[in-house]
């Protein structure tokens, strides 16, 4: 097998990869057996001429003559090597009960899929509801703002990955092929199959929905057992090793392993491990707001064009240093999505971005955080990042009055600028708009500013000061960015653009210490995945599920496997 690098084609029209590798090879395409793509990226460096770039695993006749033909450039044209995905052999120590997984975000999902999938018949415990339930909850929350603090964007099955843009890019090395077999995983259960090559794939909140779904009845059908409504209250501890967990108070059940996936907003389940003396200690995160743009702004400034046919919405990521040292950037991009109201605490708002698989929204958001650290906490206590960041939706909360509260950039601009000298009183009105117009007129601001760019939200929202709700020193830090990043995208920090907050969850304001074994100093106890604080993403939180799993396995062999 030959693999091709930067196999260049135009993004106008749908491509004959066949006939390219010929090209590419200069041999007949009767020559060509199959051709295969390992990757796919966009070159936009010349915009609005724009190119597909492939790298291509490709069969082909008399293979030695050919490759012969490009010594030397072996970096067009070389021998595939490929990483071949290995789960271990069972251990040989004998468990005397399935191993319990705590929460089915991706962590925790996968870990339970690749146990089931090898005899080990985990139990699922989530304290949230069906992702069919629960998408019923979340959208009764966003049209009536009644929330349900077990059943929301951040808790229930799926975890809070299921309610954004499910973007599957990571920065985690794949030495030993876990991307690539969590990325066949999600296309056998409904995803497709360009996610196993594109740079940046996603795959969509009502796909999403569906892949977790059939992945529970698969673990199901595997001997696995899931349980929701199932809040994990305590653990059993003997001996410096774990004997079980408490569901609801007041269930017992025994077990040898526990794999915490409990997800970066279980609060409650973070200060019930504090009390029981498991190892945590605070860690630097981020926070920030929203902001939305016209979907053509970002088009055009990325690829040159308005509408971007086979290309789909553009993406953007943009980052900058503040004065202050804080480090700004864009984060959870959503082409064509929406802001959404992810509360999961009754007083306090937070919000997420969402895009559906189409991305075919009018706006574009992203979250703008800056870096905040355990120093910016005011307390050395390990929690103490998670009441800054309630402190913050508090404020969120009291400022829209439980709606999401939103604001234009200009006005957020001026009393930023204004309370660096005084503290300016919080106005009555802020910006009015006109609710009788609607979505299809805000479509035509595209890039100049002019007709009223509006909130393209989930959930209901209000304008209010959104300014008085970071730290002035996040505020700062913010508009220095903002002002930067419109150097980079033309438009970006126009005035009308749209602000909401807080973007208080980006990532876990908590790492529950582990070792080299993937375990805490209870042994038997497996932190994983975001809410650990050792993932940062659908992907990595995955990866970090199916690696646990191997640590299990690789210990134990599946109860019952001597019988």
């Amino acid at each position: 097998m030959l693999r091709l690098h930067q196999v260049k084609v135009g993004a106008e029209h749908p491509v004959n990869l066949k006939q390219r590798a010929a090209e590419v090879l200069k041999v007949p395409e009767s020559d060509v057996l199959s051709v295969s793509v390992l990757r796919q990226s966009i070159d936009a460096r010349k915009k609005p001429d724009i190119y597909f770039i492939y790298t291509l695993d490709v069969e082909v006749k008399k293979q030695e003559s050919v490759l012969k033909k490009f010594h030397g450039k072996e970096n067009l044209v070389g021998l595939a090597e490929t990483t071949v995905y290995h789960f271990p052999r069972p251990g040989s120590r004998q468990q005397k009960h399935s191993p319990v997984i705590v929460g089915m975000g991706p962590a925790g999902l996968f870990c339970g899929y690749f146990l089931a999938l090898h005899g080990y018949r985990p139990i699922l415990l989530e304290r949230g509801k069906c992702v069919e339930e629960r998408k019923e909850d979340v959208e009764r929350f966003w049209e009536t703002g009644v929330l349900d603090p077990d059943s929301n964007v951040q808790f229930g099955e799926g975890g809070a990955g299921t309610f954004s843009d499910g973007k599957l890019n990571t920065l985690v090395k794949d030495k030993d092929g876990r991307n690539s077999t969590v990325l066949e995983t999600l296309v056998r259960f409904g995803a497709k199959k360009s996610i196993c090559y594109e740079a940046k794939p996603h795959i969509g909140t009502d796909v999403l929905c569906q892949i977790v779904e059939r992945m529970r009845r698969e673990i199901i059908r595997l001997g696995g057992e899931v349980r929701f409504s199932s809040c994990v209250t305590g653990l059993e501890i003997q001996e410096g090793h774990v004997a079980g967990v408490y569901i609801n108070g007041d269930e017992l059940l025994t077990c040898e392993q526990v794999v915490l996936a409990c997800g970066h907003s279980a609060r409650d389940t973070f200060s019930v491990l504090y009390e029981q003396q498991i190892p945590m200690e605070a860690k630097a995160f981020a926070v920030g707001l929203r902001v939305e743009h016209p979907q053509v702004m970002i088009n055009l400034s990325q690829y040159g064009k308005a509408e971007p046919g086979l290309l789909g919405a553009a993406p953007y990521k943009v980052t900058a240093k503040a004065s202050n040292g804080r480090g700004v950037y864009s984060f959870c991009m959503c082409p064509g999505g929406y802001v959404v109201n992810a509360s999961s605490e009754k007083g306090r708002t937070a919000v997420n971005g969402m895009s559906y698989s189409g991305r075919s929204g009018i706006n574009a958001n992203s979250a703008v955080i800056v870096s905040v650290t355990p120093e910016d906490f005011g307390s050395d206590h390990p929690l103490a990042g998670i009441e800054f960041q309630r402190k913050l939706e508090e404020k969120a909360y009291e400022l829209g009055k439980g709606k999401i509260p939103v604001q234009r950039y200009g006005d957020f601009r001026e009393r930023v600028v204004q309370k660096k000298s005084a503290e300016v009183p919080l106005a009555d009105n802020i910006t009015t708009m006109d609710p009788a117009v609607s979505g299809e007129e805000n479509a035509k601001c595209f890039v100049e500013v002019g007709n009223p760019l509006l909130p393209q939200c989930k959930g209901v929202y209000a304008w209010a000061d959104v300014n008085r709700i970071l730290p002035q020193a996040c505020n700062e830090a913010f508009l220095e960015g903002m002002e930067a990043f419109g150097r980079q995208i033309k438009g970006f920090d126009r005035p009308d653009a749209l602000v909401s907050g807080v973007e208080s969850r980006t990532s876990s304001p908590v790492r529950i210490c582990r070792d080299e074994s993937l375990q805490s100093i209870v042994r038997g106890l497996y932190p994983c995945g975001e809410g650990a604080g050792y993932a940062g993403g659908i992907m990595s939180a995955a990866m970090d599920g199916v690696r646990v799993a191997e640590a299990i396995a690789a210990e134990f062999a599946p109860v019952g496997l001597s019988d």
